[in-house]
């Protein structure tokens, strides 16, 4: 029988080696890629959801009114600058005319001139008619022809149509007349309702081309927002709901609200519904007209149905499903989503159970092969 004795170099090494391959085993096993993915699991509950919408929008003011002239013009005054408040009927600018008074005096003269022409036609068509009512007694007896009496008949009709047509000449003369009086007349811009001054586009001394826009105002009262949600989560907006506003110089400010009306003209490029969204009082100090704010609409509240966090919701092979747990095993669940809440519920119509065990968050990629430990947080809270 041969005795084996081992090398003293050996089992050292051995000894070594062999707690080394253990504690490597372990670290492998407890935080290698064979380790129990951590995760932290939440139950599937039935309860009711009061689903909202989020937009954003801009303030806009329900009536604006924009103060320009007709005819160019020079601001001989103004008596308003941005922010300040105006009452209806208050002379916000005067201004003087480019020479109007030429003009009101070329068409004076052209109207007296169209008159005097009007005289002359007159005289020209009473002779014409007189002369073709004498060879119309004269072509009974014979003494004319036919062609004589239709010559002066003829001249009568030229004489009756010039008439007209310096009759229209002096009507049109005299309308060009009158607007340009009115225009005279109409050189003080007032104030067509209260407002507040939002933009002042011209100076005094400054020409102004017609229909260019001096001074703009708005009515302070009927400031909104201009909002845009998106079409798919739109379904029961509709008016008189409540809303929160705010306002991006306000973060921290809560402003109360209502949807005042729902356009039937959605955006067809932006896939969005539009909405106007009225402040249930008027902030102070007033938001700037196009302001960017955020909009939260609350719906009307849902029927009690399975409820599950937005989170816990993952696609695997196009499909949107869940991780379910039981007896500790993983196993992926296809489901059926519903309407969503703002806090980040969503309602399941088909898929699962109340009391469900489902993953809400992992430290790293599922699968149904993967072990798994529960834990309170993924994040270690220093004692």
């Amino acid at each position: 029988m041969i005795n084996f004795k081992p090398h003293k170099k050996a089992v050292a090494l051995t000894i070594v080696i062999v707690p080394l391959l253990i504690l490597l085993g372990y670290v492998v096993i407890n935080s290698g890629p064979l380790a129990p993915v951590k995760v932290v699991t939440t139950e599937v509950q039935t309860k009711s959801l009061q689903p909202g919408l989020f937009g954003i929008g801009t303030v806009e003011a329900r009536y604006t009114y924009t103060l320009g002239h007709a005819y160019a013009a020079r601001v001989k005054a103004l008596f308003v600058d941005v922010g300040d408040e105006v009452n209806a009927g208050d002379v916000l600018v005067k201004l003087e005319p480019i020479d109007l008074e030429q003009r009101l005096n070329a068409k004076l003269a052209a109207v007296k001139a169209a008159n005097a022409s009007i005289a002359e036609a007159e005289a020209k068509l009473d002779f014409a008619e007189a002369q073709a009512e004498r060879f119309a007694q004269l072509y009974k007896t014979e003494a004319v022809s036919a062609d004589d009496l239709a010559a002066k008949q003829q001249a009568a009709a030229i004489a009756r149509a010039a008439l007209v047509r310096v009759q229209d000449e002096r009507d049109r003369n005299e309308a060009d007349y009158q607007a340009l009086v009115v225009q005279r007349q109409e050189l003080d811009l007032l104030a067509p309702a209260d407002g507040i001054v939002i933009a002042r586009n011209a100076e005094v001394g400054s020409t102004v081309p017609s229909g260019q826009t001096i001074l703009e105002l708005i009515d302070p009262a009927s400031i909104w927002v201009n909002v845009r949600f998106d079409q798919i989560s739109a379904a029961g907006l509709r008016k008189g709901l409540p809303a929160t506003i705010i306002l991006r110089s306000q973060q921290n400010v809560q402003l109360d609200g209502q949807v005042a009306r729902v356009e039937l003209k959605a955006d067809a490029i932006t896939e969005e519904t539009l909405a106007k969204v009225v402040f249930a009082q008027t902030p102070e100090p007033l938001p700037r007209i196009g302001e960017l704010t955020e909009v939260h609409v609350s719906l009307t509240e849902l029927e009690p149905t399975l409820v599950i966090p937005n989170a816990a919701i993952h696609r695997v092979n196009a499909e949107l499903g869940v991780w379910r747990v039981r007896n500790g095993d993983l196993q992926f669940v296809p489901i059926t989503l519903g309407r969503a809440d703002l806090n980040g519920d969503v309602q399941v119509l088909k898929g699962l159970q109340d009391g469900d065990a489902i993953v809400l968050f992992s430290e790293r990629e599922l699968s149904a092969r993967s072990s798994i430990h529960i834990v309170e947080s993924l994040v270690e809270r220093s004692e």
